[in-house]
């Protein structure tokens, strides 16, 4: 089998857990010494995502500027998809199965992100809420996949709510005199809806688009939720946009580097055979922004917050780590 016909296979295999069972696109062996910088490379690509939503909001309002990573990212993944030569689904109730989870994976996990940080939301604040998805998968995965939630995840849970209650406390106080001059209220419930998002979307597509070839799917859900920020974006933004060359190339990155690249690494890891390992990943994002969010907008946690950040590394660790049989 030649090159060629070896990407074409498996880049139309198709798709499971958009997180954990991705197929490769490529055949391609790294050696050891690279293999161990792509978790770290993955780790810092996807944690930029959180980072260019703040910087973006200068530029353009959320929906405007996702409508054109969107947008973008179709027409590339287009060219690949003609290249390829996978084939479209022919049962359009697949489709729309597939056009369901572009809208809850990228249309409201991405919108409410980039909606809650324009409206103040510290970024290092939105990645950790995010941070605890897996948590809430489990949950989720009871109702959806019939999956036991056993009492480790549930005190996990706890703990992670504990945790990100104290992080939230520090940083947004109540008091209506003063409870928006850090950011707005409508901030926490739009990152919580992102969660909820990416939680129900990966588990519905989970269960109900495993039929569906792996580039044709994420077509199919770019899709859908270019329609969501369009339909937004031309109800209450003004879709003014200040093209000057730093958010050129922020959308670029976005486009190429966070649609299409993380997710190139991350077949890459699987591949490899780094398959089990690639969940405690996510874990890291957080921390990995908030690093960036210091370094770069001046975004200051403080003693609480850190004790926060704390209970929710130990509630994932305690509801995912493997117990002993």
């Amino acid at each position: 089998m030649t090159f060629g016909l070896y990407i074409k296979a498996k880049a139309c295999d198709k798709i499971g857990d958009p997180f954990f069972s991705l197929p490769t696109v490529m055949s391609l062996t790294l050696s050891p010494t690279y293999l161990r910088l792509v978790p770290l490379i993955f780790v810092w690509v996807w944690s930029t995502g959180f980072l260019v939503a703040k910087f973006g909001k200068t530029n353009a309002e959320p929906f405007t500027l996702l409508s054109y990573r969107f947008a973008l990212v179709l027409m590339a993944l287009w060219l690949i998809i003609k290249v390829v030569g996978c084939r479209w689904p022919t049962n359009w109730r697949l489709v729309m199965h597939c056009m369901v989870v572009g809208l809850l994976l990228h249309g409201l996990y991405l919108g409410g992100i980039f909606q809650a940080i324009s409206l103040g939301m510290p970024a290092g604040l939105s990645a950790m809420v995010i941070g605890l998805q897996p948590l809430t998968m489990a949950l989720f995965a009871g109702l959806m996949l019939g999956e036991s939630v056993s009492k480790r995840q549930w005190l996990g849970l706890v703990m992670g709510l504990i945790g990100l209650g104290l992080v939230l406390a520090e940083q947004f106080v109540l008091d209506a005199t003063t409870m928006f001059d850090g950011f707005s209220g409508w901030a926490v419930v739009l990152v919580v809806a992102a969660l909820m998002g990416i939680s129900i979307g990966t588990l519905y597509q989970k269960k109900f688009c495993h039929e569906v070839e792996l580039l044709n799917s994420i077509w199919l859900q770019y899709a859908a939720a270019l329609v969501l920020t369009l339909l937004v974006a031309f109800n209450f933004e003004t879709r003014v946009v200040n093209w000057q060359w730093l958010f050129i190339v922020s959308l670029a990155w976005q486009v190429l580097a966070l649609s299409i690249g993380a997710v190139l690494l991350l077949m890459i890891m699987i591949r490899q055979g780094a398959a089990t390992k690639v969940g405690s990943l996510f874990y890291l994002v957080p921390p990995t922004v908030a690093l960036q969010a210091w370094f770069l907008f001046g975004e200051a946690i403080g003693l609480q917050g850190l004790v926060g950040i704390t209970l929710i590394a130990a509630g994932v660790a305690q509801a995912m780590w493997p117990s002993r049989n």
